[in-house]
């Protein structure tokens, strides 16, 4: 019996013995319900709130520590990188084949457990509607993974279409201006054409200065990649993130369901291919509302795009500097070997992950690209021609204990270095004395 039902129910109890017959037995007897009800009705207009006494949960008690050791390790996890009743539920199936447990359950469960460790937390959004190609939200996201079995903080691109909703993530170890414009040509080539109006934060990779408004001073570089590229741009608010809510809740979405458990993989490298290969399998999700799948609404989608350019914009720095008498050239405070002579003038080319070497108009040299200050980034093999005579300086080089480090120096290596220099010390060592 529902609750106007019985407070209907409750009114006709208290007239009867009001009006009527005037008794709880005879009241009772009338209406066929139980004496207590009557003494409740008389009491009360109101029917008493219901008590639900506590049942047993035998297949929820089965996997009760399992849950609640995940979200106490979850505090240790990064922040948005915790798991969600939904994650759980899936856990559950994968890792626990003989347990039927009901999502809504686990859902319960975990409300109930993140309400008492006070990590319960509510946010509005405002729904919106978008014309196909008009529209994509673009923003930068920090997420944790493991590479090469180190735990590794990376910036993560992602740019969604309000329209189908679709989205591309790529993965940088620093956000840098390059890295930012790398990846809108990468999104580019996966949506299949350029959307007309993107929608931005204040981003330090486009925007110079907040004027008064909405008006902006935006970067050179970015305005000429813009223009390049011949979409609009739009920033929000400061401190409004809700005015791009879609991205906002794509970065939720895409990091709860990819990135938990911290993925551990090769290099960025494997990290990205992981992220495209997430991004390539929520295509086939079919959002809340809509009636067709997100793959299928972003290929209809691809129509209203703008023709990508013919070329892609020239994103690197280039510089021209001087190589010193350490075989090095100095790029962003760093040093980077190349394979010249002191004093030859090359061309520095600065991409966001690599740093190439030009001289002569072939690439002569090329770097990971280091990120710190002052460093030195160095291959063996640049000095080979100095080591051809100066073999005694190799034993204490820079560059053999970097390729050490890196495990590029095998030690099969080491071992035919022993056995050539033991050949030379036994070739050139003086005869005994008793031999003289």
């Amino acid at each position: 019996m529902d609750w106007k039902a019985k407070v209907d129910l409750f009114e006709q109890l208290r007239r009867e013995h009001e009006f009527g017959i005037g008794t709880v037995a005879g009241v009772a007897a009338k209406f066929g319900v139980h004496r207590r009800m009557v003494r409740q009705a008389l009491a009360s207009a109101l029917p008493p709130a219901r008590y639900y006494p506590q049942r047993a949960k035998p297949k929820l008690d089965a996997v009760a520590s399992f849950i609640d050791r995940v979200l106490e390790e979850d505090l240790r996890a990064p922040r948005k990188q915790r798991h969600t009743a939904r994650r759980l539920h899936r856990r559950l199936l994968k890792e626990f084949p003989g347990t039927a447990l009901a999502e809504s359950t686990v859902r319960n469960h975990v409300r109930e457990r993140k309400r008492a460790m006070g990590l319960v937390r509510r946010e509005t959004f405002v729904p919106q509607s978008y014309g196909p190609g008009q529209e994509a939200q673009v923003d930068w996201y920090e997420a944790w993974a493991d590479l090469g079995g180190e735990r590794t903080r990376v910036q993560v691109f992602a740019m969604r279409s309000m329209a189908s909703g679709a989205a591309f993530h790529r993965a940088y170890l620093h956000a840098t201006q390059q890295a930012f414009l790398e990846a809108h040509e990468g999104a580019f080539g996966y949506f299949g054409g350029v959307f007309r109006l993107l929608r931005y934060d204040n981003l330090a990779s486009a925007v110079r200065k907040i004027l008064r408004g909405h008006r902006r001073e935006e970067t050179a570089r970015f305005v000429a990649f813009r223009s390049h590229w011949r979409f609009a741009a739009e920033f929000c608010t400061p401190g409004e993130g809700h005015e791009k809510g879609g991205i906002e809740g794509e970065v939720g979405y895409f990091r709860r369901n990819h990135l938990v458990p911290v993925p551990e993989v090769a290099d960025l490298d494997a990290l990205n291919a992981l992220l495209l290969a997430a991004c390539r399998a929520d295509e086939a999700r079919v959002l809340d509302g809509r009636s067709e799948a997100v793959g299928v609404a972003m290929a209809a989608e691809r129509g209203h795009l703008l023709r990508p350019a013919d070329e892609g914009f020239d994103l690197a720095e280039v510089t021209f500097p001087l190589v010193d008498k350490q075989g090095c050239v100095t790029v962003k405070t760093n040093a980077y070997s190349v394979p010249a002579r002191a004093g030859t003038r090359v061309e520095a080319r600065v991409h966001p992950l690599h740093v190439e070497i030009w001289h002569g108009g072939r690439r002569i040299a090329r770097h990971e690209r280091c990120h710190s200050r002052r460093q030195q980034v160095l291959d063996l093999e640049h000095y080979l021609d100095v080591l051809g005579h100066k073999p005694g300086a190799l034993a204490g080089s820079r560059p053999l204990e970097q390729w050490r480090r890196a495990g590029r120096w095998p030690a099969c290596h080491d071992v035919l270095w022993d056995r050539l220099r033991a050949r030379h010390v036994s070739r050139t060592a003086p005869a005994p004395w008793w031999q003289c």
